[in-house]
């Protein structure tokens, strides 16, 4: 009898192991929604966005965003905003007093359902900006939950960080704090939203994100999960796609002429041995903090910030963004903390820039973002100040010339990219004849496409 008494646990235990083994696998989750691959991301200022700042002019904005090409629209946050604290008379996004609500200023939860219904019947991607790294100071779980919620300084006072000192910091290290962020989380999934763009991502722990994202995926596998932030380990958390914070301020250092198209492809090569093959990097020459705290791409870029935002479409792995206004060469700060809404939305030679690059995306695979795309093989003989490469995938060939600098270059074409070509900008077939010299203009660009 004690025998048997010992061998049932072991037998007991043995079944355990054999039922799991046989037991169905879960399948993979792919490395990102098949939708992200080849999409723009457009940020929406709402309060910016139309003369009104509401959800509900904002819907009148979707046919021009459609027409336009975008695929994902970003909702800048659009949670109740605190007002111990504020900055200016409106405040900023990121001083949230509400998760679970939507700031009057915009209108009711209703005018959000109705946008985000009206969003996806045009075709869009929803994902809003998801704030985990702090509060307003007068959020009600200040004084209604526990003190570890916070983080507190020697006061016992809730923690600011930087200057920001309209917010209050979150304590991580509080089980009950990460619970009810992830909760925050499926509140907004449960409304339809399709994923989120996390702010400052790198200021909460990873092992924070990687079971939030675990449990998320349960309930919607195809979530898209933005970072703004940069470090592979982010992807390892189960972003798919983090900033090219670093790629920006290099092409700003370009634009002025302290760096090259070296500089560039030293970039590239960097982050490829860094980051998973299957990384989106965000690109843009413009966001929301940018264009209030460093200028308009106009201010930082000069006569190169066209160039720039073409780069940002053509460049391995990368995911482009448009922010409110450059789709009609809005060219000045958005006062941040006030109504300072886009003089005028008539289309421009900047919309019809940004339509084409749109279209340039989603006709030609050898462009997707992550590891759809294909890599980027560089012309033989290139000058520092000129980047030359073609990208192809599925027979999809696209060979991309800029002239970075201020100066006309010379390019001399080998045998590789020889032929004929569609130029992407006019439609035009282009002959490119290898060992025929030609000059660049200054910051002059072309995109050059073979089916």
């Amino acid at each position: 009898m004690k025998r048997l008494n010992t061998i049932l646990p072991l037998l007991c235990a043995l079944a355990a192991v054999l039922a799991t083994a046989c037991a169905e696998k879960p399948k993979p989750r792919a490395a990102h929604a098949e939708w992200g691959y080849d999409a723009v991301v457009y940020e929406m200022n709402v309060r910016q966005q139309t003369p009104e700042g509401t959800f509900a002019a904002a819907e009148e904005r979707l046919p021009f965003l459609r027409d336009l090409g975008v695929d994902i629209i970003w909702l800048m946050p659009i949670h109740p905003i605190g007002e111990k604290g504020r900055k200016g008379s409106l405040g900023s996004y990121y001083a949230i007093r509400d998760y679970r609500a939507v700031n009057p200023e915009f209108g009711t939860m209703e005018d959000f359902e109705r946008f985000l219904r009206k969003a996806h019947e045009w075709g869009f991607r929803v994902i809003l900006d998801y704030v985990a790294n702090h509060t307003s100071p007068d959020a009600a779980w200040v004084t209604e939950k526990a003190s570890e919620w916070y983080v507190r300084d020697s006061t016992g006072a809730p923690a600011v960080q930087y200057d920001w000192t309209d917010i209050a910091k979150l304590n991580y290290d509080c089980p009950e704090v990460r619970e009810a962020m992830v909760d925050v989380m499926k509140f907004w999934i449960g409304k339809g939203v399709d994923g989120f763009r996390c702010d400052v991502a790198g200021e909460m722990p990873d092992d924070f994100w990687t079971a939030a994202f675990t449990e998320l995926k349960t309930i919607d596998p195809d979530i898209y999960l933005l970072a703004e932030g940069e470090g592979p380990n982010l992807h390892a958390d189960g972003f798919d796609a983090t900033y090219a914070w670093k790629l920006l301020h290099l092409m700003e250092d370009v634009a002025q002429g302290r760096k090259s198209a070296t500089d560039i492809k030293g970039w590239i090569e960097e982050f490829q041995s860094e980051y998973p093959r299957t990384a989106m990097r965000l690109m843009f020459t413009s966001n929301h903090d940018e264009n209030s705290w460093a200028g308009t791409e106009f201010e930082r870029m000069g006569d190169a910030a066209e160039t720039m935002a073409a780069l940002t479409y053509v460049l391995p792995q990368g995911q482009p963004l448009i922010y409110t206004g450059q789709e009609v060469g809005h060219d000045r700060r958005f006062a941040f903390f006030e109504k300072d809404s886009v003089a005028s939305w008539q289309p421009n030679r900047w919309t019809d820039l940004y339509r084409k690059l749109n279209a340039l995306r989603h006709d030609n695979p050898a462009l997707a973002a992550g590891e759809r795309g294909g890599d980027a093989v560089y012309m033989a003989g290139a000058v520092a100040d000129v980047l030359a490469f073609t990208r192809e995938k599925e027979g999809n060939e696209v060979f991309c010339l800029f002239n970075l600098s201020a100066a006309p270059q010379p390019v001399i074409p080998t045998v590789a990219v020889g032929g004929e070509w569609i130029d992407a900008m006019t439609g035009r077939t282009v002959t490119v004849n290898p060992g025929e010299e030609r000059q660049l203009a200054p910051w002059e660009y072309r995109i050059l496409i073979k089916n």
